[in-house]
């Protein structure tokens, strides 16, 4: 017969995690939590210590490795994805940003998609106060007794000051908290760590109660199937070593993220009905819209070399890295902070609403695997369009589950998205250009000043972004014919016992990094399932940029 639980939880990264939490603080129930990567060693510096981020991207022992199909607008580049292959997933190997989105995010999610009504900002809120554990106190606007604790800034160095004065000087002001009752302008950010260590996600919620009896954690275990009995999911199918184990539940619950989510959907019988007939794989439902919709932030690094000797980067040379390992042992020096201290939310025109580029500021000019540009002293921020209107797909190309989907975002493919980011790149310029950073100015490194023209600025875009690492929206809520997950239940269209809680519900990728909305999503969606009347919507004051 196998294993028998009331939930099986698929995936046990950053939506997994909270709710194999919550599902299991009632005794009664049994709960299995089943992910595909290994352990989070305590003793793992690459994932425990934050300015170690650099090192788990891109290795084979903690990442995933997903790269899109070419993509069409970007010269036919191959654009790499990092996912977390940990438990944790994602947050045990990501940048540890702390960022809601705006308010107008959620109020847009209910009020353009049938069905989303509950999930405007007045009802999402009281689920990300819940979550939240703000060291620096909690108000109106933020929890202080969750989980998910986080440190603000503290932005002390220099550099991060000449950013927080350049944002004034370039005609913006600033906000005490992007997460509070203002997102736009110029702050310090909120980090998910504490003392110095990162707090990914299965540090928050999961390690505090694994000595649950009815809590089952079982890592490198990659499902492959849902089970279904007629529409009903039943069970699933999963690996361990090379043995292949069933376990059986009343409850499916798939929290793989925006990629694998759709992908054991498809590989499960739940899809477009013309696809996996095209694979020969029997269908279950026909939900066209399971893959379909997938958006995500691209970003550019634009950076600067720095005039005096204030930046982060003499402390990247090899031979500094054993005295600061042992600082990090007393949590404190270089390696206690992800450096990402400070950045700014604002509008590239006068068209939007609300913020539409983001920007993280970094004393240090670095990119993600590591490599830097300048030998010396340098600085950069990364930008790119928060809410662009391109989409792309998931879908398997074959029915083996070990074979990775075919992953299409279709980046620069709108006139819009063209459009922002042209304005993404001039606004960056002329911030990092004010009076503030005269004294460090050593002049910009890249893209450098041989791009300036709209075409040039493009190219460039093309052929230097990189992912922001926030896939999302391939399951989206809703109840239209393209909607994959119903919005007051989290339950699949067209089949009982099957639900998908993770960043793929997303309707619209919200305004900044997609952590906190998802683990507030996982938070709401546990009150859903365990049939607990949902917190009361939370109606605060909210910036809004006055009407142009």
């Amino acid at each position: 017969m196998g294993e028998k639980y009331d939930y099986i939880i698929v995936g046990g990264g950053s939506a997994g995690c909270a709710l194999a939490n919550r599902l299991s603080a009632d005794p009664s129930n049994e709960v299995l939590v089943l992910e595909a990567g290994r352990r989070d060693w305590k003793w793992d510096v690459f994932i425990h210590m934050p300015a170690a981020l650099t090192y788990p991207i891109g290795w084979r022992f903690y990442d995933w490795k997903y790269e899109s199909e070419p993509e069409p607008f970007m010269g036919g580049r191959k654009v790499y994805h990092a996912r977390g292959k940990v438990l944790g997933g994602s947050s045990s190997i990501n940048g540890m940003i702390f960022q809601r989105g705006n308010p107008m995010d959620f109020d847009r999610w209910s009020a353009e998609f049938d069905g989303l009504e509950g999930w405007d900002y007045a009802h999402c809120l009281p689920y990300f106060k819940r979550m939240e554990n703000r060291l620096v106190g909690g108000d109106e606007w933020r929890g202080d007794d969750g989980p998910l604790a986080m440190e603000t800034g503290p932005a002390t160095n220099p550099l991060f000051q000449a950013w927080l004065e350049a944002g004034p000087q370039a005609g913006y002001e600033l906000t005490d908290d992007v997460n509070g009752f203002r997102q736009e302008g110029f702050s310090a950010f909120d980090k998910n760590m504490v003392r110095g260590r990162r707090l990914s996600a299965a540090r928050a919620y999961l390690h505090p109660v694994l000595n649950r009896p009815n809590l089952t954690l079982k890592t490198l275990a990659q499902v492959d199937k849902i089970q279904f009995e007629g529409n009903r999911a039943v069970g699933v199918e999963y690996r361990r070593g090379r043995r292949t184990h069933v376990a059986k539940g009343t409850e499916i619950i798939s929290c793989g993220g925006a990629f694998n989510s759709p992908q054991l959907l498809q590989l499960s019988g739940v899809g477009d009905r013309a696809h996996l007939e095209s694979l020969g794989i029997p269908v279950v439902a026909d939900v066209p819209g399971v893959g379909e919709n997938l958006q995500d932030h691209l970003e550019v690094y634009i950076q600067y070399a720095c005039k005096k000797p204030v930046s982060m980067q003499p402390y990247m040379a090899t031979w500094r890295m054993p005295l600061i390992g042992l600082q990090w042992l007393a949590r404190r020096g270089p390696a206690a902070t992800n450096h990402f201290e400070a950045g700014a939310f604002v509008r590239s025109n006068e068209e939007v609403d609300y913020p539409n580029l983001m920007f993280h500021f970094l004393p240090v000019a670095v990119r993600y695997d590591g490599s830097s540009p300048t030998e010396g002293h340098g600085y950069q921020v990364h930008v790119g369009p928060m809410y662009s209107d391109v989409r792309g797909s998931v879908r398997i190309k074959s029915t083996d589950p070990k074979e990775k989907p075919a992953v299409q975002f279709n980046y620069l493919s709108t006139g819009n998205d063209r459009k922002e980011w042209i304005e993404a790149v001039r606004t960056a310029r002329r911030i990092l250009t004010q009076p503030a950073f005269d004294e460090y100015n050593g002049g910009e490194v890249s893209p450098g000043p041989s791009v300036e023209t709209d075409e040039e600025i493009l190219e460039w875009v093309a052929t230097d972004a990189e992912t922001a690492l926030h896939p999302s929206c391939t399951c989206r809520m809703g109840v239209d014919d393209m909607a994959v997950v119903h919005p007051d239940t989290m339950r699949v269209h067209g089949v009982e016992g099957l639900r998908v809680v993770d960043a793929s519900v997303m309707p619209n990728v919200s305004n900044g990094n997609i952590y906190a909305p998802t683990m507030m999503i996982a938070e709401r969606a546990a009150d859903i399932i365990l049939g607990e009347e949902l917190l009361p919507p939370d109606h605060v004051e909210v910036y809004r940029a006055p009407a142009s």
